[in-house]
């Protein structure tokens, strides 16, 4: 199991890092500029793990990002990797979709605890901005989950895609994918819902008074999360994965997906996307667990 955990958090840390980068390279191409590195994240993640931090405020400012980083390891370890056999499971046969959503709000909380000891007024900014935009988020895809619980007959990952093989549940609940899909936009931070650390209007967002190691912390559990994110909507949606490469082409498509509508639409403001998650992506999950 060590040796399973072990692979799983490198797998995880090693595509977060390769599809950030993606996204700034594909993101400064369509705007017409050449980005940097698809490794450039990866390379930097690791020097700032070097590095000391310069500013302290108090013990409260290094366990946000301890739990950040808890919270994206511990949820990748309850996902199963492949939709069979003992590899790549860590620990999801001992916890089902319920703990996966518990250890998702971690994240959040450790950034604004985190935060919220530093007092900067751009990180309390983008930490009130994160956890209005979170009542949203949650609405629908809490919604489009329960759906798939009830379709499925119950809560575990793996009997979820195990009752996937005749149709993914992208085509047998195509409202509930919608709906989960919307949300997990907002989850990865992509436009129009990245209203959190937006760039030119709260500098760097919660991150602002990270260095050093913690500041690598940071980066490196969003890295983790935004894979979880992307392993759990394959699992939930395209009936999980057979091998490593069909893994790799699954998530690969959900994130290029993602980038295009980030490229595409322009970023909504706190209350334009609290107002239209609670009156599109929640009507239509509701609309589609009527159905179910």
């Amino acid at each position: 199991m060590f040796l399973d955990i072990l692979i799983m958090l490198i797998l995880a840390y090693s595509f977060g890092f390769l599809y950030y980068g993606l996204y700034r390279n594909i993101s400064a191409r369509v705007h017409g500029r050449f980005g940097p590195s698809i490794a450039q994240s990866f390379y930097d993640s690791i020097k700032l793990f070097t590095k000391d931090t310069s500013t302290s405020f108090g013990w409260m400012f290094y366990a946000g990002p301890i739990i950040m980083a808890s919270g994206a390891l511990m949820t990748v370890l309850f996902i199963p990797y492949l939709n069979h056999g003992d590899s790549l499971i860590g620990f999801s046969e001992y916890g089902n979709l319920i703990v996966v959503l518990y250890f998702m709000v971690l994240g959040p909380l450790g950034n604004a605890l985190g935060v919220g000891s530093h007092g900067n007024p751009f990180g309390a900014m983008g930490i009130i901005r994160g956890l209005t935009r979170l009542i949203g988020l949650e609405m629908p895809f809490y919604i489009a989950v329960i759906g798939l619980m009830i379709a499925s007959g119950t809560a575990d990952i793996a009997e979820i895609m195990a009752s996937q093989k005749e149709t993914y549940n992208i085509v047998a609940h195509p409202l509930l994918f919608i709906a989960a899909f919307i949300s997990f936009l907002g989850f990865m931070g992509k436009s129009p819902f990245d209203v959190v650390g937006a760039p030119a209007e709260v500098y760097s967002g919660p991150a602002v008074e990270f260095g050093g190691k913690f500041l690598a912390l940071t980066l490196s559990q969003s890295a983790i999360f935004s894979f979880a994110k992307l392993l759990l909507m394959v699992n939930l949606f395209l009936g999980g994965a057979d091998n490593l490469v069909d893994l790799v082409v699954k998530t690969f498509i959900l994130f290029l997906a993602a980038v295009f509508v980030g490229n595409v639409y322009g970023r909504l403001t706190t209350s334009q996307s609290v107002d239209f998650l609670f009156k599109i992506p929640t009507v239509i999950a509701i609309v589609g667990l009527m159905f179910v």
